[in-house]
Parts: structure tokens; C-alpha cells; sequence
């Protein structure tokens, strides 16, 4: 019994890891595709970036096609479109307010993932969990918020991104477990490439500028930040809780900070450092227990 436990907290340990590789390499690319989305229109460079990303896994399922079954598709294509909802609120939503505001709001899905485990999983995160939760996104607020703080449509929007956020983390929580990974991961960027296609298509106007910066960010998004991102996050949900997944996530924009004094020799505040201290107790809290 007590070596089945240790074992199951080995793969737990091993999974948040991984997760945690994950939010620091999507902190790493947060420069790069802003770099590029100033050249290139969103929801084109996400339907190019994600149709790569496709592309990519596509080369490692058609060895387990037989995998791939009703079920399992519609699965991922339900998980995908709430993935794509929350990548067009949060794209749409920046148009109409701050980075700072939309930074921290994304970020408040850490607080609605634990609510959403209660009502949709009828699982109640631990009190070690709950107290990472609410550090992480106190963090947050530090990291992000300028003040003073006002609320517009944009905020609106970007709320609704990490609603869709925090439901994505639920569904790959819930139904993970019941089918192939690398099925359920390529059926899920696919459909967030043809949904984004279709938008670009119909909202945007077509100019394809293949820079430096945009090929770059590409390169790096496609298969590091995208198809081998979620291959992981949907790995580990199988061994972690969507709570702790969230707060982990939430490590994201320290890292981002982190890089952005490495990289473009930007200069943190005191509050800054605070704000990164604090989601990373949340994230230290939520390993306390198991």
C-alpha cells in the first residue's frame, strides 16, 4: 500500500514537472509572438501556427490511427473549440484593453479552476490547493495590475478567455484518461487551426509577412509552445489535479518577467518580485499535499 503511494506521488511529482516546463516555455515565447503579432494579423499567424502544429502531430498518429474513433473525435473537437474560444476572447479582448489588465484576468482562470472542479468534476481541491489558488493569483494581481484599475469591454472579453481557459484544463481533466493522448492533443489543435483559419478568413485582411520575427516565432510556437505543450499538459492531467495544473500555469508570466530581464534587459520592480514570490508559494503550497 505504502509503495503504491509513493509511486502514484512519483508520477504526480513527474507530471507537475512537466507542467511546469510548459508555463516556462510559454513564458519564453510570450516576446517573440508579441514581436510577430505586430506584422502578422492574430488569428492568421494562430491559424499558420497551429496548422504546423497539426501537421506535426499528424506524423505520429498516423502509426495509431486505428485509436481514433467517433468518440474520441468529437471529444477533441469539443475541447479544442473551447481551447480556440479562449485564444479569440483573449486576442479579440486585447484590442479593447491593456496587456496589463488582460495579463492578470487570463490569469484569474487559477481561481476559477478549483470553483469549476466543485460544480462540473464534483471534486473539492484540498485546502493546500485552494491557498495556492488564491497566492497565486494575489501574484498575479502584483505582476500585472496597474493602477489605477478600470474595467471596459475588453476586460468583459478577457474574462470570458479565462473562463474558457479553466475549462479547457477541466475537460482534458475529465476526459484524458478515456482516450489515446496523441489523438485526443492532434484532434484539439486541428480543430483550433481550421477555427482560426475560418476567422482569418472571414475577419481579417490576408497579408502574409514572413520576417525574422514571424518566421522565428513560428518556428518556436509551432512544435515547442503548441503540439508538444499540450501533448504534455494532456499527458500529465492523467497523473495531476486541474487545480494544481492552473496553479502551475500561473508560473507563466514569472517566467515571462524572468526572461524579459534576460532577454530584452528589462528592469523588475519591487512589486514585480513580490508578485512572482507569491505565485510561487501558491505553487510550492499546492505540493505540499497530495
Amino acid at each position: 500500500m505504502e509503495q503504491t503511494k509513493l509511486k502514484k506521488n512519483a508520477r504526480q511529482m513527474k507530471a507537475d514537472a512537466l507542467l511546469l516546463m510548459v508555463a516556462l516555455v510559454w513564458g519564453l515565447t510570450f516576446v517573440s509572438v508579441k514581436s510577430a503579432l505586430v506584422e502578422m494579423l492574430p488569428f492568421t499567424f494562430n491559424a499558420i501556427r497551429f496548422t504546423l502544429a497539426f501537421l506535426f502531430m499528424l506524423l505520429f498518429l498516423q502509426k495509431n490511427i486505428s485509436l481514433v474513433s467517433r468518440k474520441a473525435t468529437l471529444t477533441g473537437i469539443i475541447i479544442g473549440s473551447v481551447l480556440f474560444t479562449g485564444y479569440s476572447f483573449q486576442t479579440i479582448g486585447l484590442q479593447y484593453t491593456t496587456a496589463s489588465n488582460a495579463g492578470f484576468i487570463t490569469g484569474l482562470s487559477v481561481v476559477f479552476v478549483p470553483l469549476f472542479s466543485v460544480v462540473l468534476l464534483k471534486q473539492v481541491p484540498s485546502a493546500y490547493a485552494m491557498m495556492g489558488a488564491f497566492f497565486a493569483a494575489l501574484g498575479l494581481s502584483f505582476l500585472s495590475l496597474n493602477l489605477p484599475f478600470s474595467i471596459n469591454i475588453g476586460d468583459l472579453l478577457v474574462l470570458f478567455c479565462a473562463v474558457s481557459f479553466a475549462l479547457h484544463i477541466i475537460l482534458v481533466g475529465r476526459y484524458i484518461k478515456l482516450y489515446d493522448t496523441l489523438t485526443l492533443v492532434t484532434i484539439q489543435i486541428g480543430t483550433v487551426a481550421a477555427l482560426s483559419a475560418i476567422l482569418a478568413l472571414l475577419l481579417e485582411k490576408q497579408t502574409f509577412v514572413f520576417s525574422p520575427n514571424v518566421v522565428s516565432a513560428l518556428l518556436v510556437t509551432a512544435i515547442p509552445a503548441t503540439a508538444l505543450a499540450y501533448l504534455i499538459q494532456n499527458w500529465a492531467q492523467r497523473f495531476t489535479t486541474p487545480t494544481r495544473t492552473a496553479i502551475i500555469f500561473s508560473m507563466e508570466p514569472v517566467f515571462s518577467a524572468i526572461f524579459a530581464v534576460i532577454l530584452l534587459a528589462e528592469v523588475l520592480s519591487a512589486i514585480d518580485i513580490i508578485g512572482g514570490i507569491l505565485v510561487l508559494s501558491g505553487m510550492l503550497l499546492a505540493e505540499l499535499k497530495h
